[in-house]
């Protein structure tokens, strides 16, 4: 069963912006890097963006300068922000939190689809 909660995606034109969210219990959010991945038909899951738990960032090369990450801590919450839209950014996203205590562990989301056409 999920414990991450994604939402906000949906069709864009190319060029357009959406902004995913994505809502974790606190017990998990408080201690874990966050991030996004992606899967599109036929592709491997790939990661799209990290955020530690310091607010210290990463990104694919492929959504550079278009994608940002964020998180806001008081509503446990985690962000993507995605301006610049391309057709090949169609995918599911995926919500995942990495804790190390008390042993390496991946919390997933059941994901979210995002597909840019015109």
């Amino acid at each position: 069963q999920a414990q991450l909660a994604e939402s906000g995606g949906g069709l864009v034109q190319p060029g357009g912006s959406l902004r995913l969210s994505c809502a974790a219990p606190a017990r998990i959010f408080s201690i874990a890097n966050m991030g996004w991945y992606r899967q599109a038909p036929g592709k491997q899951r790939e990661l799209v963006a990290v955020i530690s738990r310091y607010g210290s960032t990463n990104y694919a090369d492929s959504v550079k300068g278009r994608f940002t990450i964020s998180r806001d801590n008081a509503k446990n919450t985690v962000y993507l922000q995605m301006n610049s839209l391309k057709p090949e950014d169609t995918a599911v996203y995926y919500c995942t939190g990495h804790v190390n205590l008390p042993q390496p562990y991946d919390y997933w989301g059941q994901g979210t689809q995002v597909t840019v056409s015109s």
